[in-house]
């Protein structure tokens, strides 16, 4: 502005001719004239230096749909839901033929102030991701835990589906137990069929491994062909997927009214399963919902071994307590074996091969031999 104000200063009042004052600073001849009419027509405020921006941008959004993408961004929020560019652009585009591409909803929202730079994370070309191939290929499973309206803590069970993503069960319970694992993959399977394999990590409920044994679940895996796998410890990243699942559901529940009983809780979740499942596009699955990626292809199924063999082969040294009893744990459950009185404190072994079990002296003498009724506390007595 200074060196416009100092030209037309040299001609409006020296009186000097444009041609020799835009000689003299190395300027056009036009210029200086156009800064001369300029300031006899407005004064020196017309000279002051004008933008060239565009005063109107062609391809600027309006202001209704940024408050409709506003709008809506806030209306997920409060409900719990994912609101992201992508997750907006679906809803938009039920309503609307022709919404917005997702970088101008992601400008929109990051012009309103919506969205927060990151810093720089780990590469995504860094990582070694896995997935499977096809539906029921493998079950990711994990326990989560969240507190009820009095602030008692309960658990969340969770099997999710590694390649579409579907949530297949999701229980709420007071304390999850290795029986509960068992009933919850019955029920997912009866819904939406059996897997080839099932991945979790080392939990007890899942896995009695580190105690040289069988879990429930264990068993009854082998017993169906569904191949178990299990994360090593404290890498949580092998479970990621279903990981990741547990903070989206966690979200959701946190913006809902807090739960005073387990019934109640256990209705959000499923509100929530409904809407993950079949409404929520999912980044990773191209933004379809896990159910149609779920329905896209033939499932994979268990590779029910042939035979009766068993893997659960087991000796236990043990003692005949003072009752004439014998202990033994099937499945997580503990059951009885009557043994007599006159043969209380008699070392024995116990040759276990899956409900096969057979009791004999240190001598070799066989005491029991029968199959285990798992419905019963105490076996019955006898030799068979």
């Amino acid at each position: 502005m200074d060196l416009a104000r100092y030209l037309v200063d040299a001609v409006a009042l020296e009186k000097r001719s444009c041609r020799e004052v835009a000689r003299a600073h190395g300027v056009s001849k036009s210029w200086v004239a156009q800064l001369v009419a300029r300031y006899r027509a407005g004064g020196y405020e017309a000279v002051t230096p004008r933008s060239k921006a565009a005063k109107k941008v062609a391809n600027r959004s309006s202001a209704e749909l940024e408050d409709r993408v506003v709008r809506l961004r806030k209306e997920l929020t409060d409900q719990g839901f994912d609101a992201g560019a992508q997750t907006i652009h679906y809803h938009l585009s039920l309503s609307d033929p022709s919404p917005p591409s997702v970088s101008t909803i992601w400008r929109i929202l990051k012009r309103r102030g919506f969205v927060t730079p990151e810093p720089h994370k780990r590469p995504k070309s860094s990582y070694i991701r896995f997935e499977a191939q096809l539906p029921n290929e493998m079950w990711q499973s994990d326990v989560t835990t969240f507190q009820l309206k009095d602030g008692a803590k309960v658990e969340i069970l969770n099997f999710l589906d590694d390649f579409s993503r579907v949530c297949v069960a999701a229980k709420v319970l007071a304390v999850t137990s290795a029986p509960d694992v068992v009933a919850t993959l019955y029920e997912a399977g009866g819904a939406w069929g059996l897997p080839a394999s099932v991945l979790t990590d080392n939990g007890c409920i899942y896995t009695s491994a580190y105690r040289h044994g069988y879990s429930a679940m264990e068993s009854e895996l082998f017993h169906l062909g569904i191949h178990y796998k299990h994360s090593r410890p404290y890498h949580p990243q092998t479970c990621g997927k279903v990981e990741r699942f547990h903070q989206t559901l966690k979200k959701f529940l946190r913006k809902q009214p807090r739960a005073a009983t387990i019934a109640e809780l256990q209705a959000q979740v499923d509100r929530f399963v409904t809407y993950y499942n079949e409404i929520r596009p999912h980044r990773a699955k191209g933004r379809k919902t896990p159910k149609s990626a779920f329905d896209s292809r033939d499932k994979a199924r268990p590779n029910k071994p042939e035979g009766t063999f068993t893997r659960e082969l087991r000796v236990r040294h043990d003692k005949i307590d003072r009752h004439g009893v014998v202990t033994i744990r099937y499945k997580s459950k503990l059951h009885h074996i009557g043994m007599g009185r006159a043969l209380k404190g008699t070392r024995i072994i116990l040759l276990v091969a899956g409900r096969h079990i057979r009791i004999i002296t240190t001598e070799g003498q066989l005491l029991r031999n029968f199959e285990l009724d798992p419905s019963r506390d105490y076996q019955r007595h006898g030799l068979g």
